[in-house]
């Protein structure tokens, strides 16, 4: 009988780490994040950045939208150029935009990659669709083409 809980309690833990990998297949994680912003620097360079922009921006199922992340990208003047979640917000100027406790947060991703050329900004307070809140997110940004960025974000905790 002892021999037959112990594989009870062995089969149930199993099951219980295969569920937390289950709940975790919808959040990107910090090297997702990284390796999509990677494969979109690579794409504004080989196939131009109108053509990659419109990729990020208007493709819903393709290769830079997976899970929670999603591409967006700013020229330095804070130009919204690519937004793979809200295509809205193209063409708008959101230098000045601030999060919900006031830190201009698309200025210091700006100022980040001006000074660095690539990194992690954060946190931040931003809008989760999953939560209907303001969770705390960072980003990866690396200078694209000329003086713009290409990002992909994460919530914290991931």
């Amino acid at each position: 009988m002892k021999k037959y809980m112990v594989m009870l309690l062995a089969c149930l833990a199993q099951g219980g780490v295969m569920l937390g990998a289950q709940a975790n297949d919808t959040h990107g994680t910090t090297a997702e994040a990284e390796a999509m912003v990677h494969q979109a620097v690579a794409l504004v360079k080989s196939a131009g950045a109108d053509k990659a922009y419109k990729s990020f921006t208007e493709h819903p199922n393709g290769a830079f939208k997976n899970k929670d992340l999603y591409v967006f990208a700013y020229d330095f003047e804070g130009n919204c150029l690519a937004q793979g979640a809200n295509p809205k917000m193209v063409g708008k100027n959101l230098y000045i935009m601030k999060d919900v406790d006031g830190k201009p947060f698309i200025k210091d991703m700006i100022d980040m990659v001006k000074a660095k050329g690539k990194g992690w900004y954060g946190p931040y307070k931003f809008n989760n669709a999953a939560t209907s809140g303001y969770d705390l997110k960072k980003s990866y940004c690396e200078q694209g083409a000329g003086n713009t960025m290409v990002c992909v974000g994460i919530y914290e905790g991931n």
